[in-house]
């Protein structure tokens, strides 16, 4: 295709889509607002999260942390306990960090030049790029898995989108599409923004660059889907090479996904005189500095609760009773967990733990897992 061919259809596609998402974009709490430390906290809660899922999460960090200055000053127990449930817990330590880094390098002010932005803890090319396109209308491109799956299928690419030639080749995409964005007159552009934008809100309605990316990662999630994709109403579809060929089920050329391992865990919830035994997981570990009943993964050497109890503890509970048993997951990793209320005649020596009282179970930001077991305890 000639160059002036390619810019054509970069620009139909950019009207297109800004045409389409005036008037399907999702009203989400975070596009109303241009705040780049409430755009830059979605946009973490967002990786590897449904947006449902963190909608609610948004809202209540926004109340409770309106502000860098707030989030980097905060408890470590609070910024757990407002993530509890989302997972990746890495995210909302790196997120501390960076706002600790902030403060003290720029003044509390979130800095605006991409190579700043990418230079916090927990920030890589796409976060940057969403941060500084959506909050600032830089063209910066983007390249998550929804637009990654858009452009493969909307240029005919084949090969694993994931492996560097082509992973590149999909990043020039994206930034020849945020530029001719920005190379839009603005006046003459189609649809309107104002469909998410709150109109008592100070600041400026959201940027051509803006709308392009947020556009490109929307069509993504609602039509172009991995599974049974909405051609027929999609605003590329004419432009869509997949489409044109009746390739779009074999696009993207994804590898095949890493077997899963099943994992089997004891748990115990050992009550004494009304308190609860509890201890928080170490630093460098999955869910680190979160709280958790004691436990352990079964092998084949002690694969029953009594034995599983006795290596925990170093002895044998007087009484087990069975509490609860439900399956999760972990990356890769499927794991079934069988809790158990253990009874001892004497309170049990443990390290690194605490006793509380259940009413005080509330303070405390458990995994994912064990909130389960606190749920059932309540019952």
């Amino acid at each position: 295709m000639k160059p002036r061919d390619v810019a054509r259809k970069h620009r139909a596609i950019v009207a297109a889509l800004l045409c389409w998402f005036g008037r399907n974009a999702r009203d989400l709490p975070w596009r109303r607002t241009r705040d780049p430390y409430g755009i830059w906290v979605s946009e973490i809660m967002l990786q590897q999260t449904q947006v449902k899922t963190v909608i609610p999460y948004w809202q209540r960090w926004m109340c409770a942390l309106p502000s860098i200055q707030s989030l980097a000053k905060a408890r470590s127990e609070k910024i757990h306990k407002l993530w509890e449930g989302l997972g990746y817990y890495r995210r909302v330590r790196n997120l501390q960090r960076a706002a600790q880094l902030i403060v003290r390098d720029h003044g509390g002010k979130f800095p605006e030049r991409f190579d700043d932005v990418l230079a916090l803890p927990g920030i890589g090319p796409y976060t940057a790029g969403a941060i500084c396109s959506i909050a600032f209308d830089q063209p910066q491109p983007i390249l998550d898995g929804n637009v990654m799956r858009l452009l493969t299928r909307l240029f005919g690419i084949r090969g694993n989108p994931r492996k560097s030639g082509i992973n590149k080749e999909l990043w020039k995409l994206a930034g020849q599409l945020v530029v001719s964005a920005a190379e839009t007159n603005s006046a003459a552009s189609p649809g309107d923004s104002r469909s998410f934008f709150d109109p008592q809100s100070s600041g400026d309605p959201p940027g051509l660059c803006s709308r392009l990316n947020q556009a490109l990662m929307e069509l993504g999630a609602l039509v172009c889907t991995p599974k049974q994709p909405g051609c027929e109403t999609c605003p590329l579809n004419r432009l869509c090479t997949a489409h044109q060929e009746g390739s779009v089920k074999q696009l993207p050329q994804l590898a095949l996904s890493r077997p899963t391992t099943p994992l089997h865990f004891f748990s115990f919830v050992v009550e004494h005189r009304g308190r609860f035994l509890v201890r928080q997981r170490a630093a460098g570990f999955v869910n680190a500095y979160l709280w958790e009943f004691p436990n352990i993964e079964a092998d084949e050497a002690w694969s029953n609760p009594q034995q599983a109890a006795r290596k925990l503890f170093g002895k044998i509970p007087m009484r087990l009773e069975p509490l609860c048993s439900f399956k999760h997951s972990i990356t890769r990793y499927r794991i079934t967990l069988r809790a158990y209320r253990a009874r001892f005649s004497t309170r049990p020596v443990f390290f690194n733990a605490q006793w509380i009282e259940s009413r005080h179970f509330r303070k405390f930001p458990f995994t994912g897992a064990h909130k389960k077991i606190v749920k059932q305890l309540r019952h």
